[in-house]
Order: C-alpha cells, then sequence, then structure tokens
C-alpha cells in the first residue's frame, strides 16, 4: 500500500512540476528564440482598409507585428506609443497592430478611430486568424515581434512596449 501510495504522489508531484511555467520562463524561452535565426514567416495579412500585407510587400522596412484587443489594459497604454512610434518612423518601419480577439468591424473602427491609430489594423476573422498563428502561438497579450529589414526576427516582447522599447529595437 506505502508503494502505491509513493508511485501516486512521485507521478502527482512531477506532474505538478511539469507544469508549473512561470511567465519569466516564458519569456525567456521567447527571447531565446530570438537568438536564433527566425524569420519572418510568410504571411498575407488584409487591413481594415483592404489593403494585403505580405512578408514581401514588407521587405526593406523593420517590421512591427504586434498582438492586442481592445479589452487588454496594457495594450490600451501602449497604443499611444505606437502612433507617435510610427508618425516619426514609417519611412523605415511598418506597424502591423493584429487584433487578436473576435470582434465586430465597427467596433474596432470606432476604437482606433479614438486613439488616432495611424497604422494598419488587421482583424482576427476566418481569412486572417489562420495567418496570425504563423507568427507564434500568443500566450498574453499585448504580445510584439519586431523583424529587421532583412526579415530576421530582432525582438520579442511580451507585455507593454513604449517608444524607448521600439526606438531600441530598430537601432540593433
Amino acid at each position: 500500500m506505502f508503494k502505491k501510495i509513493t508511485i501516486i504522489l512521485s507521478l502527482f508531484l512531477s506532474m505538478t512540476i511539469a507544469q508549473a511555467i512561470t511567465i519569466d520562463e516564458i519569456i525567456a524561452s521567447a527571447k531565446a528564440a530570438t537568438s536564433k535565426e527566425v524569420r519572418v514567416p510568410d504571411f498575407s495579412l488584409t487591413d481594415l482598409n483592404g489593403n494585403v500585407h505580405t512578408d514581401e510587400s514588407t521587405q526593406g522596412k523593420f517590421l512591427v507585428v504586434n498582438f492586442w484587443a481592445t479589452w487588454c489594459p496594457p495594450c490600451l497604454k501602449e497604443i499611444p506609443a505606437f502612433v507617435d512610434f510610427y508618425e516619426n518612423n514609417k519611412d523605415k518601419v511598418l506597424i502591423l497592430g493584429l487584433d487578436y480577439e473576435q470582434s465586430n468591424t465597427k467596433a474596432v473602427i470606432e476604437f482606433t478611430d479614438t486613439f488616432m491609430v495611424n497604422y494598419p489594423i488587421i482583424m482576427f476573422d476566418d481569412k486572417n486568424g489562420p495567418q496570425f498563428e504563423k507568427f507564434g502561438e500568443v500566450l498574453g497579450m499585448p504580445t510584439t515581434y519586431i523583424y529587421d529589414r532583412n526579415g530576421r526576427l530582432i525582438d520579442f516582447h511580451m507585455g507593454e512596449m513604449n517608444i524607448d522599447d521600439l526606438q531600441k529595437a530598430i537601432s540593433k
């Protein structure tokens, strides 16, 4: 009987330990991936204005892919920084705001108009949704991937970003 309890406890403990992962460990793992040669995936995304953005059309510029949602407080806090950053760097940077939620287009347009968003916003829908997955699993929002002019992943950030973070990433 004691042997059975010991085996069950050891299985339970190992399972609990294996499942226990912290946000810091997730971020460290993602940052470790950025040290490898990770490239922008082949993608095709259609923004709210009907413009199509692809991995080919973004070449030659830094690409900032920002997963966000209207219900996400840190996302709302970082939007003004993205707006200012894009205004000052749109000649060398393209920001794609991937609205990672099931929402209606009218509500998102009203929302982005309120924040005066000046970069392309892409809705999660039947067409764009599978394309979102190509950038990797989003474990929390906001999540931002930054690629250099040659399509290499140079930065990954989970959580709110500010202008300094963005500027540092494109200065590498």
